[in-house]
C-alpha cells in the first residue's frame, strides 16, 4: 500500500508507575488542605505513545505509509530511531531544541485509580509543523494542541486532502463554535460515547444531523462496538470479543489506524470501520499502546468470519 496517511497529533512519552497500595488509606479528606503525600512505586516502564505516535504504530502494523506530523523535544531521538526501524515516515516530526518531548505521569494504585500529570514540552509548538503542499490519500486530525488542531484542518482542507476529524483527550479545549468549524472541513467525524454526548451538547446538534454533511460519523462504544452514521442511515458495528482486557490505553488509536487504512485502501467506511474495531480488540489484550504485533494473516481471518468481508490486507509490505 503506497498511499501516505498524514498522522497530525501528539507524540509523547508516558511513564506510568505502579503502587502497590491504596491511595485511599494514604490520602486523607482531614488533610487535604495540607496534603503531602509520598508513595513507593517498584514498578515502573517508559512506553512510547502520543496519539500520533500509536496511529502510526498502527498503521505500520497494517502495512500502510503513515506520516506522523507532531513536534518533539531534545528527548526524543529513541522514539524517532523507532519508528524509522518501523518503516514509519518521519520527515514531518519536527524537533524542539530547547524542550522535552511531551510526557505524562500516571501512578495508579491496587484498585486502578490513577493520578497523572501532563507535561506537553515540545507539544506546544505543534502549530509550526505546516503540512501545506503535502500530497497524501487521507489524513487525520488527533488530540495535540488546540492552535495546531485547528491550523492542521485549515490546510487540509486548502490543500484537498480528506481528513478524520478525532476530538479525543483535546474535548476540554474546544468550545461548540471550535467544534462547528471543525466540523465543517472533515469528512469523517470520531469520537467515543461520551465524547459524542459532548459533541452533541456543545453543538447543540445530533449526530444525525451532523452526519448528513459529513460522509460518516463513527461512535465507538468500547465492548459494545461502534455506531455508523452514513447516507442517512444508522448502523451498529459489531464488537470483536478480546482475548483479555489488560491495558485500554491506545485502544482509540487503534481503532483510528484501521479506519483510515481501509479508506485509504478504497475500503467502504463500514469495511473500513469494522477493521477498526478489530484493531481495537487486539490493542485492549496488550500492556501499553505500541507493544501488540497482530498477524495480518489473524486479521484477515476476523474480517472474512467475524464480518463477512471480502476485503482483506496484503500479506506482505
Amino acid at each position: 500500500m503506497s498511499e501516505r496517511i498524514l498522522v497530525c497529533g501528539s507524540l509523547a512519552f508516558d511513564m506510568i508507575a505502579v503502587f502497590e497500595g491504596r491511595f485511599k488509606e494514604h490520602i486523607l479528606p482531614e488533610h487535604v488542605p495540607n496534603l503531602s503525600v509520598s508513595f513507593f512505586v517498584p514498578a515502573l516502564r517508559k512506553e512510547y505513545g502520543g496519539c500520533a505516535g500509536n496511529i502510526s504504530y498502527n498503521l505500520a502494523l497494517l502495512g500502510a505509509q503513515a506520516v506522523p506530523v507532531g513536534t518533539v523535544g531534545h528527548d526524543a531521538q529513541e522514539y524517532i530511531e523507532r519508528m524509522q526501524t518501523l518503516g514509519i515516515d518521519t520527515s514531518m516530526i519536527q524537533t524542539i531544541p530547547d524542550q522535552f518531548s511531551a510526557q505524562c505521569f500516571i501512578t495508579t494504585d491496587m484498585d486502578s485509580n490513577q493520578i497523572a500529570s501532563f507535561h506537553p514540552g515540545a507539544m506546544q509548538f505543534s502549530v509550526r509543523n505546516d503540512l501545506s503542499g503535502q500530497q497524501a490519500a487521507w489524513a487525520i486530525v488527533a488530540p495535540d494542541s488546540k492552535e495546531a488542531m485547528l491550523a492542521h484542518a485549515r490546510r487540509l482542507q486548502q490543500t484537498g486532502i480528506p481528513f478524520v476529524f478525532d476530538l479525543g483527550q483535546a474535548m476540554p479545549l474546544f468550545d461548540g463554535n471550535d467544534l462547528n468549524t471543525m466540523i465543517a472541513k472533515t469528512q469523517i467525524l470520531t469520537a467515543n460515547d461520551y465524547e459524542a454526548t459532548v459533541i452533541e451538547e456543545r453543538t447543540g446538534r445530533s449526530l444525525e444531523h451532523i452526519a448528513k454533511d459529513l460522509e460518516a460519523v463513527i461512535v465507538t462504544q468500547g465492548a459494545k462496538g461502534a455506531v455508523l452514521y452514513h447516507r442517512g442511515t444508522k448502523r451498529h458495528i459489531e464488537a470483536i470479543a478480546a482475548k483479555q482486557v489488560l491495558d485500554p490505553t491506545g485502544c482509540g488509536d487503534a481503532h483510528r489506524a484501521g479506519l483510515l487504512y481501509g479508506l485509504s485502501a478504497g475500503w467502504s467506511v463500514y469495511e473500513a470501520a469494522c477493521l477498526g474495531n478489530i484493531m481495537g480488540s487486539i490493542k485492549i489484550a496488550s500492556q501499553g499502546p505500541q507493544n501488540h504485533q497482530p498477524e495480518r494473516a489473524h486479521i484477515n481471518k476476523l474480517l472474512k468470519e467475524h464480518y463477512h468481508l471480502k476485503v482483506a490486507l496484503p500479506l506482505s509490505a
